[in-house]
């Protein structure tokens, strides 16, 4: 952000709030002294290679890139940049790799993922402090919820190594092959483990190319492999930028292609495989609906609006962005909710106290940006606590627009950063016309006492995750995924394995 976009958001908090939108709340009496978590925990090489056959090695070419931190901007470390030549050697080593690791018993196989997921509960500590070095998102996101669900995914995993045949895809279902996953940048580790969990449990090898913004999760992970004593050539990790992602997706000897990302490269990539005989999972994004209705817990409905769109800056393809609200208990809704985010902390994003921490790149500020300025133009009223954002690294305030209308871009696109975007609705009718005016279709909340009312709605939003007096909660149980432009297929629970596995087998 440049310096007077800096002082424009900070003018614009300041101001207090804009007709229509919440007021700050009042000054909280309480003071909380920095508590910064040691980034001296995890040692961060000054330079890292691609992790192909068991071993890191440079790239072909000799490129590399750096990898930022959000936060201060400094560079972190120097990565190789995978071209084709090393997507070809990474592919061809998942391929030699494959017959002697899918012919394993799965017991055998479900040791190692077991090995997996208590390395990821001991090194926790370290892989929290990287991924928010290295993703900008606080401290306590990571270490509270990122780093148990890694581990909790490959725990799930590692039980149905060897329980396949009892999973409802037919007696003797069958890996595919090598299944190439490319991985966004705002959960790093947790959609690592998402796709290569499942996909090792079902005896397929894995080349997986990190997003461009935050490639070091992934690469501790190759280091978390060869402490397990992983076969060599079971996972591959080419990091790259769009390119490599394309290369390895087009690459002739895949057989299956995960990717979760963006809409317009969801589209891309379904252009590619298609034609072919890959398998395709596509998780993509969401406009994600928080529906609240007059007989709500209040008090409830507020933390669960604000964990639906600030958890995470905003950055959450689920995100509850679009806050429908009973016309009835409007004002008494936003007066709490403007208490309530005028106590959200700004700032570092090692600091325990942090809620908000920075956004991942300087083009994904630039983006919310573009869209918070188009929502004042087209006449919403824009509102912001008070906030002192830091000088260097990408910030962006917590975000409320009041009058907004279903024809404002904001209500429409997806902005994935820390902006909620609220309107009214005065029968449950009009509640779920109104979540179901979008394009994407990936999750929704219903918040109300009634149970009835719950499973009626929930039967009626065209969304692949409904929550009930909750948002943005995650088990590795349950099947997550979306319809329409937020993707097609399933991961997590038992549905998550049959994308890794050919069923007629």
């Amino acid at each position: 952000m440049t310096a007077k976009k800096k002082q424009h958001a900070r003018e614009r908090a300041n101001d207090g709030a804009v007709e229509g939108s919440p007021p700050p709340a009042p000054t909280s009496p309480f003071e909380y002294a920095p508590a910064p978590e040691s980034r001296s925990v995890v040692e961060i090489p000054s330079s890292q290679g691609l992790f192909v056959d068991g071993g890191f090695r440079e790239a072909a070419d000799g490129r590399t890139l750096k990898s930022l931190s959000p936060a201060t901007e400094e560079v972190l470390c120097e990565v190789a940049h995978g071209g084709e030549e090393d997507v070809e050697r990474a592919v061809r080593a998942a391929r030699a790799a494959f017959p002697a690791w899918s012919e394993l018993p799965g017991s055998r196989r479900a040791a190692y993922l077991f090995r997996i997921a208590r390395l990821i509960q001991e090194r926790s500590r370290e892989l929290a402090v990287l991924e928010t070095l290295d993703n900008g998102k606080p401290i306590r996101e990571t270490r509270d919820v990122d780093l148990p669900l890694v581990a909790a995914h490959f725990f799930y995993y590692a039980g149905w190594a060897d329980k396949l045949a009892h999973a409802g895809f037919g007696p003797n279902p069958r890996p595919l092959g090598v299944a190439a996953q490319v991985i966004p940048w705002n959960f790093p580790l947790l959609m690592l483990a998402w796709k290569v969990a499942p996909a090792l449990a079902a005896g397929n090898t894995v080349v997986l190319k990190p997003a461009e913004t935050t490639p070091l999760g992934a690469l501790f992970f190759a280091e978390i492999c060869q402490q397990a004593g992983l076969p060599a050539g079971v996972v591959n990790i080419v990091t790259g930028d769009g390119a490599t992602g394309a290369a390895l997706v087009a690459h002739p000897d895949v057989n299956k292609v995960a990717f979760t990302g963006s809409t317009a490269v969801g589209r891309e990539i379904a252009r590619t495989v298609a034609g072919t005989d890959k398998r395709l999972t596509l998780e993509l994004g969401g406009k994600g609906a928080n529906i609240v209705f007059d007989d709500a817990p209040l008090d409830q409905a507020v933390e669960g609006i604000v964990g639906g769109i600030w958890f995470n800056q905003g950055q959450v393809c689920c995100a509850g962005s679009r806050l429908l609200v009973q016309e009835s208990i409007h004002d008494e809704l936003m007066e709490a909710l403007g208490a309530r985010v005028a106590t959200l902390r700004v700032g570092d994003p090692l600091d325990k106290n942090t809620d908000i921490g920075a956004i991942n790149s300087p083009e994904q500020l630039a983006r919310i940006t573009e869209l918070t300025e188009a929502g004042e133009a087209e006449g919403a009223h824009r509102w912001s606590p008070p906030c002192e954002l830091p000088e260097k690294g990408w910030w962006f305030p917590p975000t409320v627009f009041t009058g907004v209308s279903q024809t404002h871009r904001i209500a429409r696109e997806e902005i994935f950063g820390p902006v909620l975007s609220v309107l009214t609705f005065r029968t449950p009718d009009e509640a779920v016309a109104k979540a179901n005016n979008t394009t994407y279709g990936l999750s929704a909340g219903i918040w109300t006492e009634k149970g009835s009312r719950i499973l009626e709605l929930a039967g009626r939003l065209r969304a692949g995750v409904v929550w009930a007096n909750t948002f943005n909660k995650f088990d590795p149980t349950s099947p997550f995924g979306g319809y329409r432009e937020s993707g097609y297929g399933r991961e997590g629970g038992r549905h998550g394995l049959e994308a890794y596995l050919d069923v007629q087998g």
